[in-house]
Formats: C-alpha cells, sequence, structure tokens
C-alpha cells in the first residue's frame, strides 16, 4: 500500500513538471512569436498577460477603466478559489524557473534545505498591499514586481540580447574554421528570429533577474516564498479550496522531512499549522514522506482554511509607506515640462493615463523591428521607469508598422490600423546647424530628406549661402524642417551621417497625445483670437 502510494505522488509530480514544461514552451512561443511577422498584423502574443488577476486589478483601479481583455483573469481567479495556488505550482513561468535552479541547487549541494524559523512569507502580503495602496491614488507600479512583466521584461532587454551575441560569436566560430554550410543556416535562423540586441538598460536588468534567480540559494522558490504579488495575491484568493492536506497520525513519525523540503515553506506539519495559502501543491512532502503517511484529498465541500498570519502594524505601515510614495515617485521635472527625449511609441495614451495602463513588460520593444523602443530611466521620473519610449539613435518608428500598438497587454497604447498610425505625431525634428554637413561644411548631404517617409516629405531642401575659412561662399541644398508634416518618426536621426551626435535630433514636442506639450507658436495662433 505505500508503495503504491508513493507511486501515485511520484506520478502527480511528473505530471506537474510535464504542465510546467508545456506552459514555459508556450510562454517562450508567444515570446520569440513577439517580432515582426512579415505582414500588417500580429496574433495575439500577448495574451498571457491577459490571466494575470493582479494586473488586471491594480490597472483597473489606478485607470478607473476596465480593459475587456483582462477577462481570462477571472478564470485564474476561479481556478485559484476552487483548488488553491495551483497555478503558481502547476502554470506560472517564472515559478517554474525558480523551481528548476531550486532543484539544481540541492543537486550540487549550493542549497541545504532545513526547517525555516523564520515568517518572512508574510513580506509578499505587505508588497502587495504597498502596491494596491498607491494603484488607488493612481501609482501603478505592479508592473515592477510582477512575475510575468518581470519575466518577459528581463528575456526581453537581457537574457535574449545576451544569448543572441553569444550565438553570434558561435556563428563567428563556425566560419572561422569554415564550417559554412551550417554558419550559413544558423545565420538564417538567428535572422529568422529577429531579436533586438541593443538595450540601454539590459545589462542592468539582465543583472537584476539573475540575481533573483540566485536567491534560491539561500531557500527554494525565494521569490515566490517572499516576494511576488501575484503570488500574494492568490493566496488570499484561495481562501475556500477543496483540496485539503491530511496526515495520518498512525503511520507519521514526526520527521519533520516535509516541512524541511516544502518549497514555499507552506509548514505541512502538523496538519493544523499547514498553510494553505503558501502551498503551491508540488505535492513533494506526499512523494518524499517515508511512510506515506501524506495525502491530498479531494472533499467536495470546501472547509475555512487558516487566515494568514499578518502583523497588523506592518500591514498599515506597508498601506501608509504606499501612500507616502505616490507624491516621491511624482517628483520629476516631467510633470511641469516635457522631458524631449520623452517619445513615446505612437498610440500611447495621455501621459497620466499612460503611466497608470503601462506595465512596463516591454511586449512593445520586443516587436519593435527596428530596436528603437527602449525601457526609460529617468525621463518620465520614477514613476516611468522601464516604460517605453523611442530612442532614435538606437532605431526609428517604422513608418508602415503598428506592431507596437497591437501587443500591448493593457491598452496603454491604444491599437491603431496603419492609416491611423501614419497620421500621428510623437514629436518633431530639429536640425543643429552647427553641425549639419552643408550648413557647417558647405558640403551637400542630403540623407535625412532621402529617407523622410512622409507624403509631401517634412523635410525640405534649400539653397544656403555657407562662408568657409578660407574666404569662398559655397551654396549648397541643406535641409529645412516643415513642422506641419513631420510627425517625429525619427529615421532621419537614425540615418544621420554625422555619427556621434546626429545634426538632425527628435524631440517630444508637438505630440498628437499631448495638449502641453507643443510648439509655442501654435499655442500663440490659437489665443490671439481675431488679432
Amino acid at each position: 500500500m505505500k508503495k503504491e502510494r508513493s507511486k501515485k505522488y511520484r506520478l502527480i509530480q511528473a505530471l506537474r513538471i510535464l504542465s510546467q514544461t508545456v506552459f514555459f514552451v508556450i510562454f517562450f512561443y508567444l515570446l520569440l512569436g513577439t517580432r515582426f511577422p512579415g505582414g500588417d498584423y500580429i496574433g495575439r502574443v500577448e495574451i498571457f498577460f491577459h490571466f494575470d488577476p493582479l494586473l488586471a486589478l491594480t490597472t483597473f483601479i489606478a485607470s478607473r477603466t476596465i480593459f475587456v481583455s483582462f477577462v481570462f483573469a477571472a478564470l485564474t481567479v476561479i481556478l485559484t478559489f476552487t483548488l488553491g495556488r495551483v497555478a503558481c505550482g502547476w502554470v506560472c513561468p517564472l515559478g517554474s524557473i525558480h523551481q528548476a535552479f531550486s532543484f539544481l541547487f540541492k543537486r550540487s549541494k549550493l542549497l541545504q534545505p532545513k526547517r525555516p524559523k523564520d515568517n518572512w512569507t508574510a513580506w509578499k502580503y505587505y508588497i502587495l498591499g504597498f502596491i494596491l495602496v498607491g494603484t488607488l491614488f493612481s501609482l501603478n507600479l505592479a508592473g515592477i514586481l510582477d512575475p510575468f512583466s518581470l519575466l518577459y521584461r528581463s528575456f526581453v532587454t537581457g537574457i535574449l540580447p545576451a544569448a543572441n551575441y553569444g550565438f553570434s560569436a558561435f556563428i563567428g566560430f563556425l566560419y572561422t574554421i569554415h564550417f559554412f554550410p551550417m554558419g550559413d543556416s544558423l545565420v538564417q535562423f538567428q535572422q529568422n528570429l529577429a531579436v533586438n540586441s541593443v538595450f540601454l538598460q539590459g545589462f542592468f536588468i539582465g543583472t537584476l533577474f539573475i540575481g533573483i534567480i540566485l536567491l534560491n540559494l539561500s531557500r527554494e522558490r525565494f521569490w515566490c516564498r517572499y516576494l511576488c504579488p501575484l503570488g500574494a495575491f492568490l493566496g488570499l484568493t484561495s481562501r475556500w479550496n477543496v483540496i485539503k492536506l491530511k496526515i495520518d497520525a498512525k503511520k507519521c513519525i514526526e520527521c519533520h522531512l516535509c516541512n524541511i523540503h516544502c518549497e514555499t515553506q507552506a509548514n505541512p506539519f502538523p496538519v493544523k499549522g499547514w498553510k494553505s495559502s503558501e502551498c503551491v501543491y508540488c505535492f513533494t512532502c506526499s512523494a518524499i514522506c517515508p511512510t506515506s503517511a501524506m495525502e491530498f484529498p479531494i472533499k467536495p465541500k470546501p472547509e475555512e482554511i487558516k487566515k494568514v498570519d499578518l502583523s497588523r502594524r506592518k500591514l498599515i505601515f506597508a498601506s501608509l509607506m504606499g501612500l507616502l510614495a505616490v507624491p516621491f515617485f511624482r517628483l520629476s521635472p516631467s510633470t511641469k515640462r516635457a522631458s524631449p527625449k520623452l517619445i513615446r511609441p505612437p498610440g500611447a495614451l495621455p501621459e497620466e493615463q499612460f503611466l497608470q495602463k503601462c506595465v512596463k513588460c516591454s511586449e512593445c520593444m520586443k516587436v519593435c523591428p527596428t530596436n528603437g523602443l527602449q525601457p526609460a530611466l529617468t525621463e518620465a521620473g520614477p514613476e516611468g521607469i522601464w516604460t517605453p519610449i523611442l530612442v532614435p539613435e538606437i532605431g526609428y518608428c517604422e513608418y508602415y508598422c503598428s506592431l507596437c500598438s497591437q501587443v500591448c497587454p493593457t491598452g496603454a497604447i491604444q491599437e491603431l490600423a496603419i492609416e491611423e498610425k501614419t497620421k500621428v505625431v510623437i514629436g518633431l525634428a530639429w536640425v543643429d546647424k552647427n553641425r549639419c554637413i552643408p550648413y557647417d561644411l558647405g558640403t551637400p548631404c542630403i540623407v535625412c530628406e532621402e529617407h523622410c517617409p512622409t507624403s509631401p516629405k517634412a523635410i525640405k531642401l534649400v539653397k544656403t549661402e555657407v562662408k568657409l575659412p578660407d574666404g569662398t561662399i559655397q551654396t549648397p541644398l541643406a535641409p529645412v524642417v516643415d513642422t506641419d508634416l513631420c510627425i517625429g518618426c525619427g529615421i532621419c536621426e537614425n540615418k544621420c551621417p554625422v555619427v556621434d551626435k546626429p545634426a538632425i535630433y527628435v524631440t517630444s514636442v508637438g505630440e498628437s497625445r499631448s495638449e502641453r506639450n507643443q510648439l509655442l507658436l501654435d499655442l500663440i495662433k490659437e489665443d490671439s483670437g481675431p488679432y
């Protein structure tokens, strides 16, 4: 009988690992599929985010609007309410990564599981309280720590670019040893993946992710135990699940192996101290029990479980910190005068609404075909960290592309058809005559005018007089920007032959989404009335 039950839970463990593998493959497939598909439209590559109830709740509270696609999050809530935190143990791709590394660290003896005596599991609930209080005042910080956003952002800006560089080095090695057929095939494969390799904060975000993984050297699934706000939300949701723990007192020898090897510190023994809200139903405890004393029967009638053990003082303190964080996160010069570098993707909502909805997932950065969308650092203040901005020196906004507006999981970037997108102004171009080749050197250059995609062109060429150091005068054609036609796509800045600091540059002024960030002359015209 003992042997048969042990096989049963080992089989369930195998099924759980299979489930984790399948969902991680789906996640990774959607991640790699978030790229230029060869056409105008891309599929629902962002659908994974729509099953996240934390993002659904915080986006709704912060923006006071409902994004219909988040209806799928209700399925996660229902599943958790009836079966407990199975989504954490069987579905979550970040949880799967933590569990895999915890297993590797244990097998390599880098991690020695021991019976925990701390109560740090409460910290993720305090973090959740901090986030939710902030959202009440429209400060949406959930995307910084949400597991889906964190994992996607880390892969897009850090892990995949680093892997791409390693892959390129391997291809280069194949060519050095004259293994051309395989090298050519791998080059084609790499180009088909279309991985953007340049990100301003790639090192920092990638290193931060590796640090989170290395926390598993201290405790198994450290992130899931102590820090994950989504895990805390699901823990609160799983108050009436039908899967219960049962320990046969006649068989139990009180060895505490179940507590020592519990991956989320749910403390299965004694059964009265079992924290169902922490259990992710990995069934490790029942699989390793030497006497097969543990099992998880399903009871049709749910029973009320043990409440989450939280300190009222710490919860109040965390809530107050969330309240106090609101003004501090908004201490930014951009609230007074728009940052010239704060160029948002076409379709982005007005800045205040955009920050309420953006969850910093980097979906738009992954799909950008020119690598122009980058994670912000200080351009939008602390509240806007890791939100997308266009950096023309790295990449421009492709004129006939609206993919970023199609993959945004929260509606922070409204979906646009190509015809609509080409009319959206995200900024304006300016010519630095002190650096522009025709203006400064008297030498002809028409690169920016050639690449300008608008029709008619926003960059005109006019004859200008330039006095050279030897006293001679040249009359080359020089670029002039028509502000009524420029949309701020940045291709002129990106292609400018003055490579260190382009002689033509784009700023956010004149953007369609803002009534304030407009040219002063336009405001004067509007206010001038009949005079």
